[in-house]
């Protein structure tokens, strides 16, 4: 090969290296399977939730009488949130599986993904939502690109001082800027406890509340697996995270998407959404700021 090939040869090398490092560190960690009573503890009808296999997989059951939920035990200051569903199958019209992240004040902060359950043969549609400072109406709905009733899908968020990202199955599905410079509050300083529930709300939930519960096709039962956690823990009192910097979440490569990242964003704007709150104009005559930040409003 002679010193010139094998040197272009090893910087050919190096390059993809590179570039295959690039692409693997702008990815959210895979997260690790734990119990749910590591991290989590019911929160209201106790009785409604089911456990399998040693607690590393549960089910949230909703019938006439009640629904159910859990929280986290710790409260926490930005990190990688994911949580595995398996949804309501059949007829859901009117239920709703909710998986968010929620701080505790008048002026809280919230991150929601919310299942609007359907009738039978129509797609679940995927709610996200973002509030600050207790501010939202920031609602987008998708419809998703699989049935999210016959396996388990991953559904994270990805919180740093820089964006709020949603990702389905590691696809990004929407990305929330710190635009603080333009006068929008940012989830900065109140930590924020997980939530998810499982509940009726066919008072707006199906074609805005026109497609009631058959609570003849009750239990509906939503199912979850896994519990693990990888957040910057925080006291309710805390205003800072005492890691920040430093850990995987918090570096350089996601402080923003990569391209590769931008055309699976893209994608799924084109094929899937049905909402998107920037583009309402009959809501919001006047463009909110953070849609500026927007990269793909076209």
């Amino acid at each position: 090969m002679g010193r010139r090939g094998a040197a272009i040869g090893i910087g050919v090398l190096l390059l993809s290296i590179i570039m295959i490092s690039g692409v693997i560190g702008a990815t959210p960690r895979k997260p690790v399977d734990v119990p749910f009573g590591r991290n989590y503890m019911p929160t209201w009808a106790f009785d409604h939730i089911k456990y399998f296999n040693g607690g590393y997989q549960i089910q949230l059951v909703l019938d006439k009488y009640t629904g159910t939920g859990f929280q986290s035990k710790g409260s926490y200051l930005f990190g990688h949130f994911c949580m595995n569903i398996k949804l309501v199958g059949g007829d859901s019209a009117g239920t709703v599986t909710a998986f968010y992240l929620s701080s505790q004040t008048a002026e809280h902060d919230e991150i929601d993904f919310e299942f609007l359950g359907n009738r039978s043969g129509q797609p679940y549609i995927l709610q996200t939502n973002v509030f600050t400072g207790g501010k939202g109406d920031r609602e987008q709905r998708i419809y998703l690109w699989f049935d999210p009733t016959k396996d388990f899908h991953s559904y994270c968020v990805l919180w740093n001082l820089y964006q709020i990202v949603f990702y389905v199955d590691n696809t990004p599905i929407r990305v929330f800027k710190n635009c603080k410079d333009l006068g929008v509050k940012f989830p900065f300083n109140q930590p924020m406890k997980l939530y998810s529930s499982l509940w009726n709300a066919d008072d707006w939930a199906t074609r805005g509340g026109l497609e009631k519960t058959d609570w003849s096709k009750a239990p509906f039962v939503a199912s979850y697996k896994g519990f693990h956690v990888d957040g910057c823990e925080a006291s309710v009192e805390a205003k800072f995270c005492g890691t920040q910097g430093k850990r995987w979440w918090d570096q350089k490569q996601f402080q923003d998407l990569d391209s590769y990242q931008y055309r699976r964003l893209r994608w799924v704007r084109t094929k899937f959404t049905i909402y998107n709150y920037c583009k309402d104009r009959v809501r919001f005559p006047a463009i909110p700021p953070e849609c500026s930040r927007d990269h793909d409003m076209s």
